[in-house]
């Protein structure tokens, strides 16, 4: 079956976060990470026989999820996990947060690298943790880690390193090689790793291949908190459905009762959403990564076209990073929106100042548009 992903969907009159933001608005959402595509049709099935049923009350995790989830661990990362290391979450960010709290005491440390996705930040000091930030270092023209700067961060209190792989924003995916070296670091100092994979089927590109820095050695699994989700991949957000791999017995026990007291259900759609998407719809995924490679090619070539903008090739995410300090263009972003293109701040990521992250999982002609509008505020080269 063929997928159109060109179909133009009308979310302006939803309450989509995305769209809503510029309610009223003539401004094309290029902002937060959700794709502007249709779910796939095993997905939308799932969800209608859900709704049919008439009856949404508390839902136990599929048993059939579970299998589905574990085959996927071992075909597309290498990686054969009993079914007891699964912790089910209803979102990423509770994920993250839990592991802060699951992990050293209240005057402990966390360190992670900038600049990185939200809730990185806050995830630590929801926690009682003291957050210490390590930038990024360009190198080779990708974004990789700084490890002196990383060993020089870390102190006796250091007890979680948080890692996004791929990374937001950046879109760098990590070699065998460096995610070895971080993870060397973190058990000669017995800090536990936060692993943030959500990204990991969103490889753009075709020579790289993502790999669970959980896998690298049993130590290190053991040393490690794991945190996947089919949302961003199939785009099903919205829905709520993430989960932890966990190998230490006290580690996930302690994890496990701080998610019962602390966080909601999954809900039943989020449930049967997951299992559709796993299990009926890889040539929708294959599909939609095609599109975005197309995406992904245009938006390079014409973010670099404008003056004193600089994009690095993306290997993983629909999110473009894109330097903008040579610009010389103050409130870029108001510029942007005046012309009809909402975009993320670089701020927001915290470190990121004289940059945007545009997302460009939307239809190209969408796209097109965007660059259409921004070369009215922008100088080509």
């Amino acid at each position: 079956m063929t997928y159109d992903f060109d179909e133009l969907i009308d979310r302006t009159q939803t309450d989509s976060a995305k769209w809503k933001k510029y309610a009223g608005k003539d401004i094309i959402p290029l902002w937060v990470a959700d794709m502007d595509f249709k779910a796939s049709p095993a997905i939308l099935q799932a969800l209608d026989k859900v709704t049919r049923e008439g009856v949404i009350g508390y839902w136990q995790i599929p048993d059939e999820l579970v299998e589905v989830t574990l085959k996927r661990l071992e075909e597309r990362h290498n990686w054969k996990v009993p079914k007891e290391w699964l912790v089910w979450l209803p979102g990423m960010v509770p994920g993250l947060t839990l592991t802060c709290m699951s992990v050293g005491n209240d005057d402990a440390e966390v360190i992670t690298t900038i600049p990185v996705y939200g809730p990185f930040m806050k995830a630590p000091v929801a926690a009682r943790k003291k957050l210490v930030k390590v930038p990024l270092k360009e190198e080779n023209n990708r974004w990789t880690f700084d490890f002196e700067a990383i060993k020089a961060a870390i102190t006796p209190r250091t007890r979680i390193f948080m890692l996004c792989n791929p990374y937001n924003p950046g879109g760098t995916v990590f070699s065998k090689e460096e995610l070895q070296t971080l993870a060397d670091i973190c058990l000669a100092n017995n800090i536990v790793i936060c692993a943030d994979e959500i990204h990991c089927d969103l490889i753009l590109d075709e020579t790289k291949r993502h790999i669970s820095i959980a896998t690298l050695s049993p130590e290190i699994a053991k040393n490690t908190i794991t945190l996947l989700a089919p949302s961003k991949t199939f785009n099903i957000a919205g829905l709520g459905c993430s989960f932890a791999v966990i190998p230490d017995d006290k580690l996930r026990a302690r994890y496990a009762d701080l998610r019962y007291i602390l966080e909601p259900m999954v809900s039943a759609y989020g449930y049967e959403a997951a299992l559709a998407a796993y299990r009926d719809s890889a040539d929708w995924h294959q599909q939609l990564l095609a599109y975005l490679r197309k995406n992904y090619a245009y938006i390079l070539k014409e973010m670099n076209a404008f003056k004193g903008f600089k994009m690095l090739p993306l290997e993983a995410t629909y999110l473009a990073w894109i330097d903008v300090r040579e610009s010389g263009i103050e409130n870029l972003a108001q510029k942007l929106e005046d012309a009809g293109v909402g975009i993320s701040e670089g701020e927001f990521f915290f470190d990121g100042k004289g940059f945007i992250r545009l997302n460009f999982g939307t239809q190209m002609s969408r796209l097109v548009e965007a660059v259409e509008r921004m070369k009215r505020v922008l100088e080509r080269k």
